[in-house]
């Protein structure tokens, strides 16, 4: 493939953006790619093992010049983040992030930027347990969905060269509208995530079982909470904070569905339960018919991506 952005800057260089760099370097989608992470230890590592072509010590510095800008900080500071380098930006440039909400994003974000930089707001669905610059692999991406939420008034253009640039790294592509997103979020990742960190924060309180037996006998379903709840925790507080309406309309929902499942089992209703666990089966049966996971013992997750 050929280059489809002369310069790009990745700000924050943890799984996503270290996963990008490879990526594109994998198919040459990018001429020269810069770097910046607030912590100096980051830097330095990233520096180390090769992460970006040029790492810089401000965020300033990485985006001069830059035709493609990737905010992969946490939510709740690209505000700050976009206040800092709007000065900075190359008329022309197309500003996105790979943040898993989107309206809070576009209200933060939004404001600072100057005219003629086109914003396209994006979020990768794909990612591990797994955080920090050393944790990237150019496969990550590979058949797996990246949104783009185009704003009001984005130019067709620079949304079409976005996505040809997710699409060489290896995903699949579609556009949404902001709220829905959210919603659709909510849905399928934060609220799942809750519940995962509160199973094992009930696992840790009962003190009826050893903490040697939660180790030992993990590999019944706990072992798969754990995975999820072992996730970046700054990540997922924003998440929580700047998504909070529709994670809490989800998890009103989760809630009625745990009480008739609590009733069922008191009241012996089998039927109930049975059905039930059928038709989140079928769900799972169409998640692997889509190509999103694999029926492998272990999931499919290598020590390359796990």
């Amino acid at each position: 493939m050929s280059v489809i952005y002369n310069r790009v800057a990745l700000i924050g260089l943890g799984l996503i953006a270290s996963s990008m760099f490879w990526a594109m370097k994998r198919k040459g989608l990018a001429g020269e790619v810069t770097g910046y992470a607030r912590s100096s230890q980051t830097r330095d590592t990233a520096r180390r093992i090769g992460l970006c072509d040029h790492v810089h010590d401000s965020a300033a510095e990485a985006v001069e010049g830059a035709d493609l800008i990737v905010l992969c900080v946490p939510v709740g500071v690209m505000g700050a983040v976009a206040a800092e380098i709007a000065p900075h930006l190359k008329p022309g440039a197309t500003i996105t992030d790979v943040g898993s909400v989107k309206r809070d994003v576009i209200d933060h974000v939004g404001p600072h930027l100057p005219n003629g930089i086109h914003f396209i707001p994006g979020h990768p669905l794909a990612g591990t347990e797994h955080s920090g610059p050393e944790s990237g692999f150019a496969e990550l991406f590979d058949n797996r969905w990246c949104l783009l939420v185009p704003v009001e008034g984005s130019d067709a253009k620079a949304v079409a060269r976005l996505r040809a640039l997710w699409e060489g790294i290896g995903s699949n592509v579609e556009e949404m509208e902001a709220d829905h997103h959210d919603l659709v979020l909510a849905v399928t990742s934060h609220a799942p995530h809750l519940i995962a960190y509160t199973m094992v924060g009930v696992a840790d309180d009962l003190r009826r079982v050893t903490d040697s037996e939660v180790i030992k006998y993990s590999a019944a379903g706990f072992r798969d909470f754990t995975r999820i709840a072992a996730s970046d925790p700054t990540m997922w507080r924003d998440v929580f904070l700047t998504n909070k309406d529709a994670t809490l309309e989800v998890l009103g929902r989760f809630t009625e569905e745990l009480f008739a499942l609590q009733r069922a089992i008191r009241t012996g209703d089998g039927d109930h339960l049975h059905d039930y666990f059928t038709r989140t089966r079928a769900i799972r049966r169409s998640i692997i018919e889509a190509g999103q996971d694999t029926d492998a013992p272990d999931f499919g997750r290598t020590k390359a991506s796990s």
